[in-house]
């Protein structure tokens, strides 16, 4: 299936997204790291969903073919509204959100907010919540300097099977995302913050998560260098009947390393008549 590629204007900025497939939409929230994009990040899960479900994947902002903001003050927060913009610039009033790393943890934000502004109607988080560890790998995806070597130290930080770092072609490809004209701006900014302004809400996983009011699915990569085992366990058992599930042998994307294995968890969950609320 041929991934079709647009373009539209929300609230001013420009936004790139993936679609494919027709029936329940089902958005896709990419990873944060450096080089991070929709097509990226979904490629290999979209053609799988796109046979049962309408699927949209925004380029965030910052983000491959997306206006390169650059926010000091409060850029998750920024991603949460342009998120919630983008579905109503499509008409989306209700789908099931599934979210990468910084994806997830920004459903996460919304869904345990006082007033959330995402039309959730479902949330799966992908390895986003837990408490990151501090490592090496961790280190890469903040060090990096749009350096190619750089980014080989992000793919290896990201995927368990090493011959994702080892292919020169997927490191480059990945590194021409980076270095496009705004991005590494865009993305080292949420580093920062105005002197002053309160600190954005962290990754955690002291969350309020009893707000969470809508089916989840918690899946945690079984392989991940980035967070510690049994994260998911631990934040799914603070949902109200929030579900967890280890894809083996996956590290922190495992819709890229094992894109049969999430399709089916997601397939499963979001078809689920005691979770519908598509």
């Amino acid at each position: 299936m041929m991934l079709e590629y647009k373009s539209i204007e929300v609230d001013g900025l420009e936004t790139g997204y993936l679609e494919a497939g027709s029936g329940a939409p089902v958005v896709l929230l990419h990873g944060g790291e450096f080089g991070a994009s929709a097509e990226l990040g979904w490629e290999r899960l979209i053609p799988l969903l796109a046979t049962r479900f309408r699927v949209l994947a925004p380029d965030q902002l910052g983000y491959g073919r997306s206006a390169k903001v650059v926010d000091f003050v409060d850029g998750r927060g920024l991603r949460i509204r342009h998120v919630a913009a983008f579905c109503r610039a499509l008409g989306v009033e209700s789908a099931a959100f599934v979210g990468n790393s910084m994806g997830a943890i920004n459903l996460l934000v919304d869904a345990t907010s006082p007033d959330p502004v995402l039309p959730m109607a479902k949330m799966v988080t992908i390895c986003g919540g837990g408490e990151i560890q501090r490592n090496e790998h961790v280190s890469a995806l903040y060090d990096y300097d749009a350096d190619l070597e750089a980014m080989r130290r992000i793919v290896t930080a990201l995927f368990a099977d090493p011959a994702y770092a080892a292919d020169d072609d997927y490191v480059r490809r990945r590194h021409e995302s980076a270095t496009l004209p705004g991005a590494w701006e865009a993305i080292a900014s949420a580093r920062f913050r105005r002197p002053g302004s309160e600190p954005p809400a962290a990754a955690s996983t002291a969350r309020p998560y009893h707000r969470i009011s809508v089916p989840a699915l918690v899946i945690e990569g079984g392989g991940d260098k980035l967070l510690p085992a049994g994260w998911a366990a631990e934040i799914a058992g603070q949902i109200p009947g929030g579900r967890c599930a280890v894809v083996a042998d996956a590290g922190h994307c495992p819709q890229i390393e094992a894109p049969e294995t999430v399709a089916e968890l997601l397939m499963e969950f979001l078809s689920d008549s005691e979770t519908d609320g598509l």
